[in-house]
């Protein structure tokens, strides 16, 4: 292993915080990654982790390497990239981590598209529905729905998801099909429970600029989209959803919008990557890539207008 790769691993293991996980996102064996950071430590002269069997963290010589290192190796990457622009050439493995419905509705069905056109990419989708830490997890970018509130990432906007209210036919058949926000008295919405908070969303609306919200009658909750969906299907009432996630059930009459003119405001959708020196071109890749994917299904003003 040469000594930028040894470098690499150094980083590796700073940001994961584990050799273990240094070496399953590096897919290295465990003891690769132990040899190249001892050859690393042996060249230098110096101890670059202190090791327990509980923690890894940096010693005040392995402080000092982390920018230094973090420069050579986005130096290299910028020789590199100056002598093989072709994009096609682009190679190796690019971690991407996206809400689970946006994943498999959207991202999932274009991905051979992505990879036709540049074949020696390998992409890792996850789709865990929690917030991941880019950086120890070692995940270069992630779609994020909602404002992002992290210092520490790089955000692009890439649009925002138009919402919807709506319910099953057979719920508005037995409760009446409300036609403003004073017909919501006697309405129930199926809850949405925050799995990071544990609250439950209420249901919201907004007026002109103002964005009003309001509790309802709760007979069932959901903590993920999937589940969310099937209770209004099975007429449990009403949800909020971003239109994209709920189009197919719109046009086949399994759902029916209602109060179109009190919708909730459209969420922004970003590309979120951590702050680097040099962005990676897998990375510029995939978000141009990604922008033209989710061109159809967003609104590409920012702010929106509303009407």
């Amino acid at each position: 292993m040469d000594r930028i790769d040894q470098l690499r691993v150094f980083l590796r293991i700073k940001e994961s915080g584990s050799f273990a996980l240094a070496a399953q996102q590096l897919a290295l064996p465990r003891a690769t990654v132990s040899q190249a950071l001892g050859q690393l430590e042996a060249r230098l002269g110096v101890r670059l982790f202190h090791r327990t069997t509980r923690q890894v963290s940096l010693t005040q010589d392995g402080e000092a390497l982390v920018e230094r290192a973090a420069a050579l190796i986005a130096d290299m990457a910028e020789l590199e990239q100056q002598f093989r622009p072709q994009d096609d050439l682009v190679s190796g493995r690019l971690r991407v981590e996206v809400p689970s419905r946006i994943a498999r509705r959207l991202l999932a069905p274009a991905l051979p598209g992505f990879l036709l056109q540049y074949p020696r990419l390998q992409v890792e989708l996850g789709s865990s529905d929690r917030m991941v830490d880019l950086v120890r997890e070692g995940v270069d970018c992630a779609l994020r729905v909602g404002n992002v509130q992290n210092d520490s990432l790089v955000a692009r906007p890439l649009g925002y998801f138009a919402m919807v209210n709506c319910a099953s036919p057979a719920y508005l058949a037995a409760q009446g099909v409300p036609l403003d926000m004073a017909d919501m008295a006697g309405q129930a919405m199926v809850g949405y429970v925050s799995r990071s908070s544990g609250r439950q969303a209420p249901w919201c609306w907004q007026e002109g600029e103002a964005e009003r919200s309001m509790l309802l009658p709760v007979h069932a909750s959901a903590d993920n989209a999937e589940t969310y969906i099937a209770c209004a299907l099975a007429g449990l009432g009403l949800i909020q959803v971003p239109r994209y996630d709920v189009a197919h059930h719109l046009a086949s009459g399994a759902l029916q919008e209602v109060l179109p003119q009190a919708r909730p405001a459209p969420l922004p959708v970003y590309l979120v990557y951590p702050h680097r020196r040099q962005l990676s071109r897998r990375v510029q890749l995939f978000h141009g890539w990604v922008q033209g994917v989710l061109q159809q299904r967003t609104d590409a003003m920012w702010p929106p207008v509303q009407p």
